[in-house]
């Protein structure tokens, strides 16, 4: 087994840092394992291991999808004057 003879050093917001150590020791991992995990895994697959999620928890496609429909609906979706027109619409009424 190779020894650690290489640093990185990382430079991140306070929270940022409080937030992963915190998920972190939930789980039994210090940071610096848990870049090491991360780098393996960069190594073995050959891409990025992990899915990326933006701040709203969806993947970067879903909220592209989720983005191009509400634009569509701005453009396309139907409009109505008031609540009682929604509800017949909906079959609510």
């Amino acid at each position: 087994m190779a020894t650690a003879n290489s640093t990185i050093q990382v430079r991140v917001d306070a929270k940022l840092k409080k937030d992963s150590k915190k998920v972190l020791d939930a789980i039994g991992l210090d940071m610096s394992s848990a870049f090491k995990i991360l780098l393996k895994n960069i190594v073995i697959t050959g891409s990025f291991p992990l899915e990326l999620r933006t701040e709203n928890g969806f993947t970067l496609r879903e909220e592209k999808l989720m983005l191009a429909d509400a634009e569509d609906a701005l453009k396309n979706g139907k409009r109505y004057t008031d609540l009682d027109e929604l509800f017949k619409d909906l079959g609510l009424n």
